[in-house]
């Protein structure tokens, strides 16, 4: 069995964490937030059976389950998309280029009293690597608010002779159960998704009747064609950063810095975001900077957070910004702190390259302060005048304009933050 860990400290930035006030930094195999630097105690069906938790709802703690999973502690696993087999790959896994692989999540409340012991607010959410290297660890979480613990933790760790990245595969996530299969929310990935039985309410019944699979792909790229960085500020403010604090009916501004990192041209890039649920889109905000509009150009056709924009073609080494404006909304904001991640995406030659920014806020108003609940867990400086061009994002109009970008490099350098670098 594989030890626990019970570090724990606050996380911002690239790590995808669900909408919670803590994360473990560095995750080893399974854990727990129980407090036990051991982790939450083992039971085996006998014990199970004889009423050993009756009176509580614990989930994924049996030592001595079905072939499948073995000890349940062990309950996220790999396999490569489509391969038929008994058990998954737990621990590790090597992967291929170009392959794609299911990761698994097992959930299971341990109680035998069904019906009468149910698991309330039970979501799960994967913690997935957006860097560049030759392993990369998948950490996926099961929360339930009246379960003890109330959240649990394990590993697959994916690796590799050559540098890659992972992709996670929109549309993939699915929840498997005896009733059938649902589909789950991309939000699997940013804020966590709703479980549940007969319908994703967040109630499961205790005992193995009611267990389930939750499932997502992601794809693996040892080529990297493109750098995507994201960075966030406040409007009215000039320093770009990887994270903000924000009130409600604050407005963010997004940047999205994409690169061709080919040695040729590439044609028809499109750049798309996806805003959390409480970011909503402001109308006519979005700004295309390159070597062909280097005081910027407005985009009439407010798509960049719904079916995306092209951007056109750039050369080797040649880069665009792309920028607009979101406003803090609450529709579903938990008391206390949430975190507000959302992702931009180049799409290049079929290939997707991502990175996300977050917004920190802390709901604090007077139906918090009256009724405490416990917080479920989930651009550069102006580089010149305001631009007042406004024309189509279609293909053949950007395309053919922004041919030849790689000048951006040195026109645009003064204003050129990167946060992060590649490891090629």
């Amino acid at each position: 069995m594989r030890k626990a860990t019970k570090s724990i400290m606050s996380v911002t930035g690239a790590a995808v964490i669900a909408a919670t006030s803590f994360a473990p930094a560095m995750v080893y195999a399974w854990g727990d937030n129980s407090g036990s630097a051991s982790g939450r105690p083992s039971y085996t069906l006998d014990q199970i059976n004889s009423g050993a938790i009756d009176d509580k709802i614990t989930f994924n703690s049996i030592s001595n389950q079905n072939v499948s999973i073995g000890d349940e502690k062990n309950f996220v696993g790999a396999k490569v998309a489509g391969e038929t087999v008994t058990t998954w790959n737990a621990d590790t896994i090597k992967v291929e280029d170009g392959q794609t692989y299911t990761i698994r999540l097992y959930v299971h409340n341990n109680n035998r009293l069904g019906e009468k012991m149910i698991a309330k607010d039970v979501t799960a959410n994967f913690s997935l690597p957006t860097n560049v290297a030759r392993s990369h660890t998948i950490v996926g979480y099961l929360n339930s608010s009246n379960a003890t613990p109330t959240r649990y933790w394990d590993e697959v760790t994916l690796t590799s002779d050559q540098d890659f990245y992972l992709e996670y595969v929109g549309g993939s996530a699915q929840y498997n159960n005896n009733v059938g299969v649902f589909s789950l929310s991309d939000d699997i990935i940013i804020n966590g998704a709703n479980l549940g039985y007969t319908t994703m309410n967040g109630e499961i019944p205790g005992c193995y009747q009611y267990a389930g699979v939750v499932t997502i792909n992601v794809k693996v790229h040892a080529s990297v064609a493109a750098e995507v960085t994201k960075m966030v500020r406040l409007k009215g403010t000039t320093e770009w950063k990887e994270s903000v604090e924000a009130k409600v009916g604050d407005e963010v501004e997004y940047q999205i810095k994409y690169v061709n990192l080919l040695a040729d041209q590439v044609n028809d890039v499109m750049i798309r975001d996806i805003l959390p649920t409480n970011v909503e889109y402001v109308q006519d905000s979005t700004y295309l900077f390159n070597s062909q509009y280097q005081s910027g150009v407005l985009l009439k056709d407010n798509t960049v957070t719904t079916s995306g924009i092209n951007i056109g073609s750039y050369a080797a080494k040649g880069n665009a910004y792309v920028r607009f404006t979101g406003k803090v909304v609450d529709k579903t904001m938990a008391c206390g702190d949430n975190q507000l991640v959302n992702w931009a995406s180049a799409t290049v030659n079929g290939g997707v390259y991502k990175d996300d920014a977050s917004v920190f806020v802390n709901k604090d108003d007077e139906t918090c302060r009256n009724n405490p609940t416990p917080i479920p867990t989930p651009t550069p400086d102006n580089p010149g005048e305001t631009p007042t061009t406004i024309v189509s994002t279609g293909p053949g109009t950007i395309a053919m304009g922004a041919v030849g970008a790689g000048a951006v490099v040195t026109t645009l350098g003064y204003y050129i933050a990167s946060r992060r670098g590649l490891s090629l």
